[in-house]
């Protein structure tokens, strides 16, 4: 082998890390170029503080998805957890019954409640995710129109309302900060604390982690419950922004939301995942989302670009699995 085939062997390689690595960013880098070409409007400060309000609320739930899939499971049941969270808060949130912590707790607290019991029941009960945050997210729609008797929760309070509703200094919608203070968070978790090296060290192989001495169904029971706190809080602020708690909200949140962080690099088999990418997939997704809308096409056509996305994003890391 001459020096010229190692030396393009080398670019290949050197190419291939880069792509793996910063893709992603490119291709949000790139998308953006174009839809700024196509519409004079889409570069426009206005419309980027649009999209980050948009996609803080699924960006919110698709960290705890992250940390999920990292861990080597999958939660179907983000988006039921959103409905029945919201309609418990919204219970809570009427003008003059309970302060504004109250609807927050109690919203919180399901959702947490919820991933608790996925948790235990994959971690203890031996049963795969799949099954059991799929027959969790059936039930909780059943749970979230049972709670409201199928109707709405209306006549909200005004602090309620303008918990997701705020623009700071009049004009950036005050869920950016919701959805930066979580990833800020789940950044440090994940990459500073002995917990996220043990989420990594579990999704990786369970096995090797479980005889290294970690206690494994703790792990996963931690996961699952932050995951589902991620959820309710999310289920809050979409009835605050929305102003009615309903038991069809979060309808497909769930598939945004593994989506988001699939598109950003997390592995669908455990072990590898960051936060930050995750940011950029529900970022990508919402930027052409936006994107389309703006050109007028059909929500429909958009469903099927985001599914395609979705399949090419885990087609690359099964291929960079099957590399390594």
């Amino acid at each position: 082998m001459n020096n010229s085939t190692v030396s393009m062997t080398g670019v290949r390689g050197l190419i291939a890390t880069v792509f793996s690595r910063y893709g992603i960013y490119v291709a949000l880098f790139l998308i953006g170029l174009v839809l700024s070409i196509a519409s004079p409007f889409f570069l426009t400060v206005t419309n980027i503080l649009n999209i980050l309000n948009q996609v803080s609320i699924i960006g919110i739930i698709a960290v705890g998805s992250t940390i999920v899939l990292i861990s080597g499971g999958l939660d179907l049941s983000a988006g039921a957890i959103v409905a029945v969270a919201g309609v418990a808060g919204a219970h809570f949130a009427h003008p003059g019954e309970y302060p504004l912590i109250v609807p927050i707790l109690v919203g919180i607290l399901t959702g947490a409640g919820i991933g608790l019991f996925n948790g235990v029941v994959v971690a203890k009960g031996k049963i795969p995710p799949f099954i059991v945050t799929l027959g969790t997210m059936t039930a909780g729609r059943g749970l979230a129109l049972l709670l409201v008797g199928g109707m709405q929760v209306i006549n909200l309070s005004d602090e309620f309302v303008s918990l997701a509703n705020t623009r700071v200094l009049g004009a950036v919608p005050i869920l950016i900060f919701f959805f930066a203070g979580i990833c800020l968070l789940f950044w440090f978790v994940t990459t500073r604390m002995r917990f996220g090296r043990h989420i990594y060290a579990v999704g990786g192989n369970e096995n090797a982690a479980h005889v290294s001495g970690l206690n494994v169904d703790r792990i996963k029971i931690t996961v699952y419950a932050l995951a589902g706190a991620l959820a309710g809080l999310g289920g809050l602020l979409l009835a605050s922004r929305t102003v009615v708690g309903s038991p069809i909200a979060g309808a497909g949140y769930e598939l945004d939301a593994i989506a988001a962080a699939v598109i950003g690099g997390t592995s669908t088999t455990g072990g590898l995942g960051r936060v930050t990418g995750t940011i950029i997939g529900a970022l990508l997704i919402q930027v052409i989302s936006n994107g389309l809308d703006m050109l007028n096409v059909p929500s429909y056509y958009q469903q099927i670009v985001k599914g395609l996305i979705i399949i090419l994003a885990v087609y690359m890391d099964m291929r960079s699995k099957n590399k390594r």
